[in-house]
């Protein structure tokens, strides 16, 4: 699931020109951690440890999503200014010209009334429930019915 938003983010980035903001990043890096988690799951034991952080990992980032979503519907204020321009020493006046404005309080994109962190928080946080369920059950699976 990481793989497919992070796929997702980058197809809405690069091919529609839906640029990051700082808020979106926060919520690519748990994804990025999830995918590593998950492949140490396969290589190191035990593995239900390592499937039960990566859930962790995208429960953040839905978390994160919520939040993100909320500063854009209004709900709240955002913890950064989200336009923030460095002009390295440089000229101000080049630094604001060539960079992009990319607002954390306003949704580029919606789709059925909800904006892509928005989708990112119901998306996340279901999988890292279903995968917590998932565990739950695979474990005592294994353990087999008390005798």
């Amino acid at each position: 699931m990481p793989a497919l938003l992070l796929a997702g983010a980058y197809v809405s980035e690069y091919g529609f020109g839906l640029y990051p903001c700082e808020m979106c990043w926060w919520q690519r890096w748990p994804h990025f951690a999830a995918i590593a988690l998950g492949f140490l799951s396969t290589l190191i034991q035990p593995r239900t440890a390592w499937l039960a952080l990566a859930a962790l990992a995208i429960f953040v980032s839905g978390a994160i999503g919520a939040f993100h979503a909320g500063v854009e519907y209004g709900w709240w204020e955002g913890v950064t200014s989200c336009a923030t321009i460095d002009t390295g020493g440089g000229d101000p006046l080049a630094a604001v010209l060539a960079t992009p404005l990319i607002r954390c309080d306003q949704a580029p994109f919606t789709f059925l009334g909800l904006s892509l962190a928005g989708w990112n928080a119901v998306i996340s946080i279901s999988a890292a429930l279903a995968i917590c369920v998932l565990l739950t059950r695979s474990g005592t699976k294994r353990k087999g019915p008390a005798r």
